[in-house]
């Protein structure tokens, strides 16, 4: 049977690990869990499945991930997240990739993601494919600190697998809004590095057009409350991003 090795970046995920690694069961061949100081139960819990842990600083998510790539025994690497678990759809459809082999370098999958425990089917959200499964010896992860992605090296088009993967991004609107405004500082960095002045008016027009894009655009409004507090959230994270770069180019 064809083997693969999965990938897990971690830090303090301790209450929802053990569901990414309950799904992983017999689809995955090793577990190879790279976490970046988790004070938490997190590393108990993943020894405890068989994981093999490192710990590493983190330095953007696209080299972290491509570090954890780089440590797997089999050439098929999964890449998941801790917030994340396959469906039991998904689950058969690698199951059988490993009995009937790997016809293609990469594989991409649906991502179907929770607010809330609300599963959100606008703003964007789905079908959200993910290129996950891969033949590392023809690609890598783009060194990006955020939204990386798999390349290959090759002209390669991912083959898309039957079944989602399933994506808790919170319980609460406030997790929510602390990580959207954690990620909004990195990407400030970046904004900031453009040689282009940011005017005053500026973060509050491009926050509402990511409001607007995706409450009306991509359908939010059809989710009721969970797509209006998405996109408000979504506002607040993008003002956010840019009034950081606005006072980052004034230094």
């Amino acid at each position: 049977m064809n083997k693969i090795s999965a990938t897990i970046l971690t830090f303090n995920e301790a209450w929802r690990i053990e569901a990414c690694l309950e799904s992983l069961r017999d689809v995955a061949d090793e577990i190879i869990v790279v976490d970046s100081g988790s004070t938490d139960a997190t590393l108990e819990i993943c020894r405890r499945y068989g994981c093999r842990v490192i710990r590493r600083r983190l330095a953007g998510f696209g080299a972290q991930r491509q570090y954890a790539t780089s440590l797997a025994s089999h050439s098929y690497v999964l890449a998941i997240d801790a917030d994340e678990a396959l469906s039991p759809a998904l689950r058969q459809s690698l199951m059988n990739l490993k009995k009937n082999g790997f016809g293609h370098r990469g594989y991409m999958m649906p991502r179907l993601n929770f607010f809330c425990g609300f599963a959100v089917r606008h703003c964007g959200w789905y079908p959200d494919f993910q290129v996950r499964l891969f033949d590392r010896r023809y690609a890598s992860w783009s060194l990006l600190d955020l939204n990386e992605q798999v390349i290959f090296r090759d002209d390669v088009k991912p083959q898309l697998l039957e079944g989602d993967i399933l994506h808790y991004r919170c319980d609460t609107t406030r997790e929510y809004l602390s990580r959207q405004l954690k990620q909004a500082e990195i990407k400030a960095r970046r904004i900031s590095a453009s040689e282009r002045a940011i005017r005053c008016w500026e973060p509050s027009l491009r926050g509402a057009r990511v409001f607007l894009g995706s409450y009306l655009m991509r359908g939010g409004i059809f989710d009721g409350a969970v797509g209006l507090a998405i996109s408000h959230q979504n506002f607040l994270a993008e003002r956010h991003a840019y009034r950081v770069a606005r006072r980052l180019k004034k230094k």
